[in-house]
């Protein structure tokens, strides 16, 4: 420990968040500084950021408000984008907190986990649908917007006593947001979307708020949680109608509220669920489920609840190919336009076939 600090942050794990926050990229922050412009002075820019931090003299810019487009659909969404050295200091967290957390979430927990995707969360879905008649599709009103600042910290107090990270986790939650006129917006609760310490504050809060209420209460109800995006596995509509109103009490006691039109119960019909129920589909980390034709082994149709692209997710891919205008493209070959546009390709295939 060094004793002319008020806490005892290594180098090293700076000099790593740095490593992460560089490999990334990304936009400037409110200081409009890049990463390129960060690292023409590295070695002093580094050493400053280590130095407040380690004193406990490191205060957070305010984060820049960019409006960009919902991730399959209309509309926009506000990301919150810290500045370079604000991202390292983020990141040196989130890696001091990552390894204390990881080993005790729960295995349904799927949102920006290490060798866990939003891929895995649907294919253990589409297996639970065939075991399972009914489905909550639950939908949280403004998360982000709306995380009590007291109940974050009081989750993270459970998994670490270590003061700066607590000390800043609070600074960066209260952070204030600035517009694109510059005005300053002030926040008493929610978690800025675009910082890295968002997910895993996101993630130790619906911990305790949702996945180990669960487990601790209704251990044989299985189910899958991206953040805040999730859905419940029921054998009857009895217990889903049971289980939506035990989950909005239960998120109710945590400031949190289900969104009424959009939080659904669902009949998973198929061949050999023949009752009528008029809501039959729902989507979730961007595939529509619902009664589709499928083929055995033997060849012979037949319907199945199933997943696939959702309809917003083909509008967007359709959007973003017409965007490429490739037909006006002639000042390069076809081979580099391919290398250009083969990852992304490749990523829409895992929501298509």
């Amino acid at each position: 420990m060094n004793k002319t600090k008020s806490f005892d942050i290594p180098k090293q794990l700076i000099w790593r968040a740095y490593k992460q926050v560089s490999k990334n990229k990304g936009a400037a922050g409110v200081d409009e500084v890049t990463v390129t412009k960060f690292e023409e002075n590295l070695k002093d820019n580094l050493y400053k950021l280590w130095n407040r931090m380690s004193s406990g003299s490191y205060f957070p810019e305010p984060v820049k408000a960019v409006a960009i487009p919902k991730g399959t659909g209309g509309g926009q969404r506000t990301l919150c984008v810290p500045s370079v050295s604000d991202r390292i200091a983020q990141t040196a967290a989130t890696m001091y907190l990552e390894p204390l957390v990881e080993p005790i979430f729960h295995k349904d927990s799927y949102g920006y986990r290490p060798n866990k995707s939003a891929l895995d969360a649907v294919y253990t879905a589409r297996k639970r649908c065939w075991k399972n008649d009914w489905t909550i599709d639950l939908d949280i009103s403004g998360f982000f917007d709306n995380l009590d600042h007291d109940l974050a910290l009081q989750a993270i107090k459970k998994h670490t006593d270590c003061k700066w990270v607590i000390l800043y986790v609070e600074r960066w939650m209260k952070v204030p947001i600035q517009q694109s006129d510059g005005n300053k917006v002030a926040r008493d609760k929610g978690v800025p979307q675009g910082g890295s310490i968002s997910p895993i504050i996101s993630n130790i809060f619906m911990h305790h708020a949702f996945d180990m209420w669960m487990k601790q209460n209704y251990p044989t109800v299985p189910f899958e949680r991206y953040v805040d995006d999730a859905i419940v596995h029921c054998r009857t509509k009895r217990q889903a109608e049971f289980m939506k109103a035990m989950i909005e009490e239960r998120l109710a006691k945590c400031k949190l509220k289900l969104h009424p039109e959009k939080t659904q119960i669902v009949y998973n019909k198929d061949d050999d669920r023949k009752e009528e129920y008029p809501i039959q589909s729902f989507d979730f980390l961007g595939y529509t489920f619902r009664p589709r034709i499928a083929k055995n082994k033997m060849r012979n149709y037949f319907v199945s609840f199933l997943p696939a692209i959702c309809n917003k997710a083909k509008k967007k891919i359709k959007k973003t190919i017409k965007s490429w205008r490739i037909h006006r493209i002639t000042w390069t070959t076809l081979e580099e336009i391919s290398k250009k546009i083969d990852p992304i390709v490749r990523g829409w295939l895992w929501q298509v076939l």
